[in-house]
Formats: structure tokens, C-alpha cells, sequence
């Protein structure tokens, strides 16, 4: 088999040929040998009709063996045999190099009938066939009934003589048709993939282009996903060198004030309160950098999927207190309004509404949004909404939504469909400290327990981030190590903005 595709083009393309030939080929042969034949016995009945009457009136004297003496050069000369058909139906031959062909394979049309020739074929034990001619010379009595000629049948090597003669010529006109089909098919899908596998060598450089639409169906689908992941792959690279350029900056903060505060202690410039502070201040920004090394982390450690999350039952409106009072010390702060509305959660009987999921994902999960929501607010004067409802079915059943509303500017235009990809930061010209990968994360937790992540605006400002969870969903037990998912500070601006 060869190794090309090419390679296999051509030779399925001569396999078809081969096989389309040799079927042609094969009902030819029948058909001409079925006509070979059909005038082989023709040639027989035209010698007994013009040789018969040449015998006749010896043949009813009785000395028909005297009679073919005289014609036995002219059997002779055609190849022809001659018999008597004698009337206890033994066919007797009149020429010693004969064959002996039984008397019971000649049929005869018309018994009685004088002068009626019949003709056919006959198959000898030894596999060769002749075909023979019969006219009735005395329709009864004793001695011979009827004259045989019979000449061994040719038909078959005529049939391939003549398809010798001609396939070569046909053979010739299919490959010079067949042959240019077949590069033009083989280049149509060849000449696609190989810029393919160009552009795909380049990907890793960065110089692979979009490239054009063309041949088959199947060749434009895979070079239209390949556009796809190209374009994919260029944004994403794009995402990530704005990630490192923010994380510069993120770092450098940091790293200048550990540094700053480390060499003033070293150097004895700061001491009594001044060197508390010092170490307060290079707690305060290690702290900050372990946080922005945790969430760089946690997006791999969510690919775990739903086998990382210890599942427990969660009461939902607990849950949003929770995350409201470890945040509303913060926003005060800062002058921003922290509310929780609560709708729909309790039954006729008041009961809490409970959802299965891992409650440290979960607080991360409401961590991140509330987080992202105070950065978002205006400070001071801003407000925040926390809201859980449920949707979906009655209690017990369906789905638990957590969103969380800020009064804003809102998301930039045409940012929703991305405000949950990795690395993304719809503010390019912010110098704020997100990582782009807070609302990333939110989305991933909310997958690993079967649930959605979504991203509207608000009119007249404002935006609003929610998450919808179902109520029981099995989750598979973790590892018995623990999963850290790391809860962004409460007194300090989180890691991302709403616009992440």
C-alpha cells in the first residue's frame, strides 16, 4: 500500500479501472462467444444443406458411405467431421480421426421430418466442445436415419482473440482519460493538506495564516476547524501576554514594598513601631502574592473536574450570609452597601432550601463574585445586591441561582461573551491588579457541579454575574487530600474586577 495519499488515489483509481475492465471484458467474452457459436452451427446447417443434395439420391440407394467419400476432401478442408446416425441411435463416424460423440447428444428437431436440419453443441469427456449440424435422410427403417457434420468449437478462443484485439485500445483511452482524473482528484485533496500541514508546522512560530477554503467537503471542514483553532490559539496567546504584562505589574507592587520595608529593617532605618509596621506591611504584600500564586493555580486544579469537590448538604440562604458578612466589614470601608435579598427559597412550611456541592468551592464561588462586585461599585456611594432563588422545580427538586448585582459602569461593550475566559480583562488600559481569572474560576467550579455561569447587563448601569447550581446532583468523593480553593480577602480589593 503506498504511503501517499497520492499514491493510494492512483492506485484505487486503477483498481476500479482493473475491475471495471475485467467485468466489461468478462460479459463481452460471453456475449461474443455466444456469437461465435450461434455462427459456427449457422456454418454447419449452411455445408449439410449444400453438400446434402450433392448425396441425396445415393444416400437413398444405400451407399451414403460412397457418397461423403466423394465430398471428403471438402469436409476436409473446412475441418469438419462427418457421422451417420444410425437408427438404433448409435452416431457412427466416417472418418477414422474423429471423435466418437454419443448418439444420445444429438438431438434431432423433427424425427419424422425429412430434410429438417437441426444444429447445437456437445460437450466430450475429455472438456472439448463441438458443435454439430443434423438433416434427417429417411425418416424410418433400418440403416442410417440422419447425416452429421460436427466441427469442434472454436468460440471461445475467437471471443478472446477479439477482445485481445480490442481492450489494449480501450485500456490505452482509459488511462489517458483515467490517468489526468485521477491527478486532478489526487491534487484537489493533496494540494489543501499539504498547506495544511505547512501552516501546521508554523503554528508553534507564530506564522501561520488563515488559510483558503478548497477542495472536497471534508478537506474545507477540517481546514475551517483548523482557521478556528488557529484563531483560537492566536487569542489565546494574545490573552496570555497581556496576562504577563499585567502580572508585572501585579508583582512589582509587591515586591517593591517587601523589599523597601525588608531593607529598612536590615539597615536598622526602621525600629520600635516603624519596624511593626514594616513587618505588618511585608506580611500583608507576601499574603498578596501567595493569593495571586493560588489563583494562577486553581484553574489546573479544577481540571480535576467534579472527582476534586467534597460534597455536603448546604443550606443556600446560609450560605449567602455568610459570604455578606465576611465582605460587608470591607465594603463599609470603602463606603459601599452590601444588601442580601432572599426570594422563593422556603417552602409552604418555611423550610430552608439545601443544595449538594462542596461548600469550599462554593464560597469561592460567591467569594469571587461579591469580590469582583465592590471593586466594580462606586466607592464611596456604591451598592451591591447578593440574591439566591430557586428555579426550575419545587423545593427539593431543580436548581439554585446565586447572583450578585453591583451599580457600576457595567461590562464594555461586546465583552459578555468573554467575560468568563481565561486571562480575559476587558479594560486593557485598567492598572488594576486582577489576573483575569477570577470569573474563570466561577465558571469551572459551577461546571464541576453540573452547573452555568452567566453575564448580563444592567439597566440603567450596573452588571450582574450569576450562577445556577442543582439542588442534588452526586458528585464522586475527592481525594483524602485537601483542596484549597482559596478565598479571596475580605479586607482588601479581591484580585479581579468585574470586567474579568
Amino acid at each position: 500500500m503506498p504511503r501517499s495519499l497520492v499514491g493510494r488515489i492512483v492506485l484505487g483509481f486503477v483498481l476500479v479501472a482493473l475491475a471495471s475492465l475485467l467485468a466489461v471484458g468478462g460479459g463481452l467474452f460471453v456475449v461474443l462467444r455466444g456469437l461465435h457459436q450461434d455462427a459456427a452451427e449457422s456454418s454447419l446447417v449452411d455445408q449439410v444443406e449444400t453438400l446434402l443434395p450433392q448425396v441425396r439420391d445415393q444416400a437413398i440407394a444405400g451407399d451414403l458411405a460412397g457418397a461423403l467419400g466423394s465430398i471428403r476432401d471438402q469436409l476436409d478442408e473446412r475441418g469438419v467431421s462427418a457421422y451417420l446416425l444410425m437408427a438404433n441411435g448409435r452416431l457412427r463416424s466416417l472418418d477414422p480421426n474423429a471423435p466418437a460423440i454419443p448418439g444420445s447428444a444429438i438431438q434431432l428437431a423433427d424425427p419424422g421430418a425429412r430434410g429438417l436440419t437441426s444444429h447445437g453443441s456437445v460437450t466430450l469427456p475429455n472438456g472439448q466442445s463441438w458443435s454439430y449440424a443434423a438433416s434427417i435422410v429417411r425418416p424410418a427403417g433400418a440403416g442410417a436415419r440422419a447425416l452429421v457434420f460436427a466441427r469442434r468449437d472454436t468460440s471461445a478462443a475467437e471471443a478472446l482473440a477479439d477482445l485481445g484485439s480490442k481492450l489494449p485500445a480501450v485500456l490505452l483511452v482509459g488511462l489517458l482519460v483515467g490517468a489526468p482524473m485521477a491527478w486532478i482528484l489526487a491534487r484537489s485533496v493533496t494540494a489543501p493538506l499539504r498547506r495544511l500541514a505547512t501552516a501546521t508546522a508554523h503554528v508553534a512560530s507564530r506564522q501561520s495564516e488563515p488559510l483558503p477554503l478548497e477542495g472536497p467537503t471534508e478537506v474545507r471542514e477540517l481546514t475551517h476547524r483548523f482557521n478556528e483553532m488557529n484563531a483560537e490559539l492566536a487569542a489565546t496567546r494574545a490573552r496570555e501576554t497581556e496576562l504577563l504584562a499585567n502580572l508585572r505589574h501585579d508583582l512589582r507592587t509587591p515586591l517593591t514594598v517587601i523589599a523597601g520595608f525588608a531593607q529598612a529593617l536590615s539597615d536598622g532605618t526602621a525600629t520600635g513601631t516603624d519596624a511593626t509596621r514594616a513587618a505588618q506591611a511585608i506580611a500583608e504584600e507576601a499574603g498578596r502574592l501567595e493569593r495571586l500564586v493560588a489563583e494562577l493555580g486553581a484553574i489546573e486544579r479544577l481540571q480535576a473536574g467534579p472527582a476534586g469537590l467534597r460534597p455536603e448538604s448546604i443550606d443556600a440562604q446560609a450560605a449567602l450570609e455568610e459570604t455578606a458578612g465576611r465582605f460587608r466589614p470591607g465594603a463599609a470601608a470603602r463606603g459601599v452597601e452590601l444588601s442580601v435579598i432572599a426570594e422563593n427559597l422556603a417552602d409552604g412550611g418555611g423550610t430552608q432550601v439545601e443544595l449538594t456541592a462542596d461548600r469550599m468551592a462554593l464560597d469561592r464561588i460567591l467569594g469571587n463574585l461579591v469580590a469582583n462586585a465592590l471593586v466594580a461599585a462606586p466607592s464611596p456611594g456604591g451598592h451591591v445586591w447578593l440574591e439566591t432563588r430557586s428555579v426550575n422545580g419545587p423545593p427539593g427538586d431543580g436548581q439554585v441561582s446565586f447572583s450578585v448585582t453591583d451599580d457600576g459602569p457595567g461590562f464594555p461593550p461586546d465583552s459578555l461573551p468573554h467575560v468568563f475566559d481565561r486571562f480575559y480583562r476587558a479594560d486593557t488600559a485598567r492598572s488594576g491588579p486582577g489576573s483575569g481569572l477570577g470569573l474563570a474560576i466561577v465558571r469551572e467550579l459551577a461546571a464541576a457541579h453540573g452547573g452555568s455561569a452567566h453575564a448580563e447587563q444592567v439597566a440603567p448601569h450596573g452588571a450582574r454575574v450569576s450562577v445556577v447550581l442543582p439542588r442534588v446532583r452526586p458528585i464522586p468523593p475527592a481525594e483524602p487530600e485537601d483542596i484549597d480553593y482559596g478565598r479571596p480577602s475580605t479586607s482588601t480589593p479581591a484580585t479581579d474586577t468585574i470586567d474579568d
